[in-house]
């Protein structure tokens, strides 16, 4: 496998990690909505009263998630697999010692093949680390030493 095509395939996993993401909130903002249209139909007092803002704050919680789901649809969208650097950024895939990285979203480990790859994204604390570093630099994380092999 090309190094472009086991780029596109860890992207392609980043992609449907978010999407799924984004389905599954979908649901469960339209679940909620007619929960309310129910709870709407019900007249029981308190209790009426006490289900529906209790819909309201799962609903009002549901859409938070919603919009935080967006913003990784975004930076999904962001990642350019092509462009080649020397230093890590959003796209570079990362050969160090300990591990391989991508750089993406955090969705964890991804085997590819019989290899794994750790897909983070740069705000991460691995990928703060890792972020404008090298070939030849190392760095510190949870006590181990790692040394970046090639950047991708």
């Amino acid at each position: 496998m090309t190094t472009k095509e086991l780029k596109t395939t860890l992207l392609n996993y980043c992609k449907d990690v978010a999407n799924k993401r984004f389905n599954k909130i979908k649901q469960t903002i339209s679940d909620i909505e007619e929960s309310l249209l129910e709870e709407s139909k019900s007249s029981a007092g308190d209790k009426h009263e006490t289900g529906r803002a209790m819909l309201q704050i799962d609903r009002e919680n549901a859409g938070k998630q919603l919009q935080e789901i967006e913003k990784l649809q975004q930076l999904v969208r962001k990642i350019d697999i092509n462009s080649k650097s020397d230093y890590v950024r959003l796209g570079s895939l990362v050969y160090t010692n300990q591990a391989t990285y991508f750089i993406g979203i955090s969705i964890g480990v991804v085997t590819v093949g019989k290899t794994n790859y750790v897909c983070v994204a740069l705000n991460s604390p691995i990928g703060q680390l890792l972020s404008g570093k090298k070939k030849g630099d190392s760095f510190v994380f949870n006590e181990k030493e790692y040394t970046i092999k090639s950047v991708v």
